[in-house]
């Protein structure tokens, strides 16, 4: 029966390996690493771009406001401050908004106080100068807890109002929490559209790689189809990075196909050469007769067979590897039509799978006739009248012919034995012992399998295992 062996363990890292060593899995990684770290920077820097201009116009907004702020007080006789400052923002009015403004004495002389409607009475301490100190202008900014638990942004300025010396601070207060809210809802949008423009740009990425290589999957069924037989060369148009290489391949298989032409000529012209010999020593046995003559006569006879035998196994050995088809149904049943038309009385069985017509052994059609032509007249020969022949497809690259016989069948030790050259069981039977150990010797040619065993019919049964056309379409 078929060899149904599991693949073994090993097989799955070295199918690793294979991805591995894979040149678009290399490319498409290696570019999908550089779009991603691509996009991390470019969000880097974008969000930071975004939030040092968010800051800054933010920070702008609150110093124009001090300015205005500014400009809209002045003090009284008395040196109270006064004034209706209108900031033109309406977050001035809500409470705990945020957005504070007030204006404190900042000189014995000034008395008062001023402030926003939204802070009121209550108070934000300011920083100490030893922390924040005031510049040469008598300007400082800095950031503080609000009223709320939010972040300030405070411009402060202290300013002599009259020639009198009379000096306020005035302090401008802006929620500097919603601006980091704003950058953060930006973060995350920038974050989801660049995330989704880099995945769009990954896969587009990969299939336009897998698209730039699909020349070299075309290279690599073409050279398949050549191989297996359905075609003779690499056919088709390629890119221009490719064409050469189409050419180049091309051109070996050309010179591989002389080459084997030219060992079949060789093998060809020795079986000729030594045909002659071989005839002129028969017939001088056969003239001398006798004792002597029959001892040669022998040898001459063994000396043909074994000729005979190691030019077929030249004959396979050059055609190994090279292009051949070869139907196995029509051959099988000419086969068939020739052993009943010799043996009359033979009950032939076939047992041929629904797809059989379709089977195609990928190797010399010779080379087939000799395999299950010996096989068969093994089973005619050893059999009680009753053979069976099957044929069916292993997988997609394998063929599977068994020969059974009603015969006596051998023994374990006996079918161990059977394939070894000249190795005989029934002396009665006229034969070399040559038969099986062609089989087996060819069959192992074509990388093949060659199994005895005992058949359901009572006697031997024999399995071959081929390779096979496999049944894909080039493209």
């Amino acid at each position: 029966m078929a060899d149904e062996t599991p693949a073994p363990a090993s097989s799955l890292p070295s199918r690793w390996g294979r991805w591995a060593r894979s040149l678009t899995l290399r490319v498409v990684t290696l570019s999908s690493v550089w779009v991603v770290a691509a996009f991390v920077v470019f969000g880097g820097l974008i969000s930071n771009l975004y939030e040092r201009t968010a800051q800054s116009g933010f920070e702008g907004v609150v110093r124009a406001q001090l300015y205005n702020l500014i400009n809209s007080v002045t003090v009284d006789e008395t040196g109270g401050l006064e004034g209706v400052p209108n900031l033109g923002d309406l977050r001035y009015s809500q409470p705990l908004s945020g957005w504070y403004w007030e204006v404190i004495p900042a000189s014995a002389n000034t008395q008062g106080r001023l402030a926003s409607f939204s802070l009121g009475p209550r108070k934000i301490d300011a920083q100490p100068t030893e922390l924040s100190p005031f510049d040469i202008q008598y300007r400082r900014d800095y950031r503080t807890m609000g009223l709320d638990g939010e972040t300030l942004y405070v411009e402060e300025a202290e300013v002599v109002l009259d020639a009198e010396n009379h000096t306020a601070r005035f302090r401008v207060m802006g929620n500097a929490s919603v601006v980091e809210s704003d950058v953060a809802a930006f973060d995350r949008k920038m974050a989801l559209y660049l995330g989704l423009f880099g995945l769009g740009s990954i896969v587009i990425n990969a299939l336009a790689i897998l698209y730039g290589l699909h020349p070299l999957t075309k290279v690599r069924r073409a050279l398949g189809a050549v191989r297996s037989g359905q075609a003779d060369g690499l056919k088709g148009s390629f890119p221009t990075e490719i064409q050469p290489l189409a050419t180049e391949m091309n051109a070996l298989i050309d010179s591989n196909r002389r080459i084997v032409e030219r060992a079949r000529t060789q093998v060809g012209n020795l079986a000729h050469s030594l045909k002659t010999p071989i005839a002129v020593l028969l017939n001088e046995a056969h003239s001398v007769g006798g004792e002597k003559g029959r001892v040669i006569a022998d040898q001459g006879e063994t000396m043909r067979q074994q000729v005979q035998h190691y030019l077929d196994r030249a004959r396979v050995a050059a055609t190994d590897g090279a292009i051949a088809r070869t139907p196995v149904l029509a051959v099988l049943e000419r086969l068939l039509r020739v052993m009943i038309r010799l043996n009359p009385q033979l009950r032939c069985e076939r047992a041929f799978s629904t797809d059989a017509g379709e089977i195609t052994f990928a190797g010399e059609q010779q080379d087939l006739e000799e395999m299950v032509g010996n096989l068969l007249e093994n089973a005619t020969k050893y059999g009680q009248g009753r053979i069976m022949l099957r044929l069916e497809a292993i997988g997609t690259d394998r063929l599977r012919v068994v020969v059974e016989d009603d015969g006596p069948g051998l023994s374990d030790v006996e079918m161990a034995e059977a394939t070894k050259r000249g190795r005989r069981f029934d002396e009665r039977q006229a034969g070399s012992g040559l038969g099986l150990s062609i089989v087996a010797d060819t069959v192992l040619q074509y990388r093949g399998a060659f199994r005895l065993s005992r058949s359901k019919i009572g006697g031997l049964e024999a399995e071959v295992i081929l390779p096979r056309v496999p049944e894909t379409t080039i493209s």
